[in-house]
C-alpha cells in the first residue's frame, strides 16, 4: 500500500493495520510519501492499494483508468502553524490566503512540504489563490515529510501548513502553535483506492478490496475514530460508510 506520510507519522496505521493483518493473516507493506508519489506508485502498478488525500489528484487517477473502487475514509483539516511570537502577525488575518499573504510580505520563513504531497497541493492552491509565486530565501521547500517539515519550522522560527493529525503527534516535539485554523478551503478529506487489475494484472485486487472494506467497515472506522492523542481525536470517519 502506497500512502501518505501524515498517516504513518501521525500513528494511525500502527493501530488500524495489524488487526487487518491478523484477520487475513498477511502483511501490509507501507510505502509512506506524499500523495502525488503515492498515485505514481498505483500508476506503475508498484502497489495493489493506494490511501491518500488530494482529491483532484485521486479523480485524475480515476478518470485515467489506473484505480477502481474509490471510497472516502475520513478526514481531518490543515492548520497553518507558526513560532509562538507569531513574528508575521498571521493571528490578525481573517483567512489562510491572508495569512499566506502577510507570510510572504514580510518575508517570514515559510517552510515548503516541496514534494508534491495533499499537503504541497493544498498549500499551492492557497498561494495561487492570492496569486503568489511563492520564492526567495524565506521559502524553503523542505522535500519531505510532514514530521520533518514541522521540525525545520521550529528550528528556523518559520511558519508551515499541517495536517492536524501529524501537528497534534508532533506538538510535544516542537514548539510551533497552530496560527490559523478553521477556513472551509483547509478540509482534508483522505480516499482509499485499488489499483486497476485490467491495468496490471498482477495486483492482489481480491486483498486490496478486503483491506478497503475493512478500513471503511465497522471495524476500520471504530478504530480511526477512537485513535486519539492527548485525548484528541486525530481523524473523524463520515457519517456513512465509505462511498464508491
Amino acid at each position: 500500500m502506497s500512502t501518505t506520510t501524515s498517516t504513518e507519522n501521525s500513528g494511525l496505521l500502527s493501530v488500524l493495520l495489524p488487526p487487518f493483518e491478523k484477520k487475513h493473516g498477511g502483511k501490509v507493506d507501507v510505502v509512506a510519501v506524499g500523495t502525488g508519489k503515492a498515485l505514481k506508485l498505483g500508476e506503475a502498478g508498484d502497489v495493489d492499494v493506494v490511501f491518500v488525500h488530494a482529491r483532484t489528484l485521486e479523480d485524475k487517477f480515476m478518470a485515467s483508468g489506473f484505480g477502481v473502487n474509490r471510497r472516502d475514509v475520513m478526514y481531518n483539516d490543515f492548520v497553518l502553524v507558526g513560532p509562538p511570537d507569531d513574528p508575521a502577525g498571521v493571528r490578525k488575518t481573517q483567512s489562510a490566503p491572508e495569512a499566506f499573504q502577510v507570510i510572504s510580505t514580510k518575508g517570514s520563513p515559510f517552510i515548503s512540504r516541496g514534494d508534491e504531497s495533499g499537503t504541497h497541493q493544498k498549500e499551492k492552491e492557497i498561494w495561487a489563490s492570492e496569486g503568489i509565486v511563492p520564492r526567495g530565501a524565506w521559502y524553503i521547500e523542505a522535500g519531505q515529510g510532514m514530521g520533518e517539515v514541522l521540525t525545520m519550522a521550529a528550528q528556523k522560527r518559520g511558519y508551515a501548513l499541517a495536517d492536524r493529525g501529524t501537528y497534534i503527534a508532533f506538538r510535544k516535539k516542537t514548539d510551533l502553535i497552530v496560527v490559523r485554523q478553521g477556513d472551509r478551503n483547509l478540509w482534508n478529506p483522505y480516499g482509499i483506492i485499488a489499483v486497476n487489475p485490467k491495468r496490471h494484472a498482477h495486483v492482489k485486487y481480491d486483498l486490496a478490496m478486503k483491506l478497503i472494506d475493512f478500513v471503511t467497515g465497522p471495524e476500520g472506522r471504530s478504530l480511526i475514530a477512537g485513535f486519539k492523542v492527548d485525548d484528541e481525536p486525530l481523524f473523524f470517519v463520515h457519517g456513512e460508510e465509505g462511498k464508491h
